[in-house]
């Protein structure tokens, strides 16, 4: 099903046999996949888990819940989809009669269809809306932070999320170029970022705006304060034995995973170091290559 002209949505799961050795979905359990994007992993996981085994699908973005749903299909009532943030995890469960499970996954990654074919920002690629909300039903764009924060704010907000060193000199710039224009598309911004950062400072394996935009994303979809309500609310949610996996793509996710699981008494830690695609994955699939899985199980 293509989304726009000369674009196809890719079902290619990250890490996906090392997620399922330690998920390790089972017939007749019950699983979450808190970022369902289009399904990949969850058909995976039905697939493990057959002929009896369940699962819910979380996805904010409609789109790519409508996706899944065709995807998975053949699944028939197997599946529960839910059109809801992963943060609500507990209380979405609890409304479709579910007050346990046996298994949760957590991609924090973006889909394909949303850096390829959302026309929302979410890549610098192109020229896009500066939208990067996950979820269009929220107020908050990127285009409202940039245009309305003040520099220090930015600032902060683009090292805090972004691990930006440059992050003074883009905010002061982005102030003077909002001064005579408003920023409304992706294009503006990189350009401004591109001419801010000196030069000899632009890194050598990212795009220079890479991690303005990461901090921008962060900040509309209010991941942070996300992931640490799914960790809490989700760790309760399961049964002894139960397997926590959660996938991230920078550091900052990463640390916060870490010392959750590390720090919750209800759990142990299965990954001590974190599980990083092969070098033939990241061949095939280049998005992985910043990916690291890590796991964790609810003490018996």
């Amino acid at each position: 099903m293509a989304d726009r002209e000369g674009y196809e949505p890719s079902h290619v799961p990250v890490l996906v046999n090392q997620v399922m050795t330690l998920l390790s979905p089972g017939n007749g359990g019950i699983y979450v996949d808190c970022n369902l994007g289009l399904g990949g992993h969850a058909e995976r996981i039905l697939m493990e888990s057959e002929p009896d085994g369940k699962l819910v699908g979380f996805d904010w973005d409609g789109k790519a819940l409508e996706l899944a749903r065709t995807h998975l299909a053949r699944f028939g009532k197997r599946v529960v989809f839910l059109r809801k943030n992963f943060a609500e995890i507990k209380e979405a469960l609890a409304g479709v009669g579910i007050d346990k499970v046996d298994g949760i996954l957590l991609d924090l990654g973006l889909s394909s269809l949303q850096l390829d074919g959302g026309e929302r920002g979410f890549s610098f690629r192109g020229d896009e809306p500066l939208d990067m909300r996950m979820d269009d039903r929220r107020e908050t764009t990127a285009a409202h932070i940039l245009n309305t924060s003040s520099e220090a704010d930015l600032a902060d907000l683009f090292y805090y999320y972004g691990e930006e060193r440059q992050a003074r000199k883009i905010a002061a710039a982005v102030v003077e170029a909002r001064s005579a224009q408003p920023l409304k598309t992706t294009g503006q911004l990189v350009r401004i970022i591109e001419q801010a950062v000196p030069r000899r400072f632009h890194p050598k394996k990212i795009h220079v705006a890479t991690l303005v935009f990461q901090a921008l994303r962060i900040a509309v979809n209010q991941e942070f304060d996300n992931l640490l309500r799914v960790l809490a609310d989700g760790s309760e949610l399961l049964v002894p034995g139960g397997r926590f996996c959660v996938i991230s793509f920078h550091s900052l996710e990463d640390r916060l995973v870490k010392r959750f699981f590390n720090g919750n008494q209800r759990l142990k830690v299965v990954t001590k170091k974190p599980v990083i695609p092969t070098e033939d994955e990241c061949r095939e699939n280049p998005r992985a290559r910043s990916a690291k899985l890590r796991a964790a199980t609810v003490l018996v």
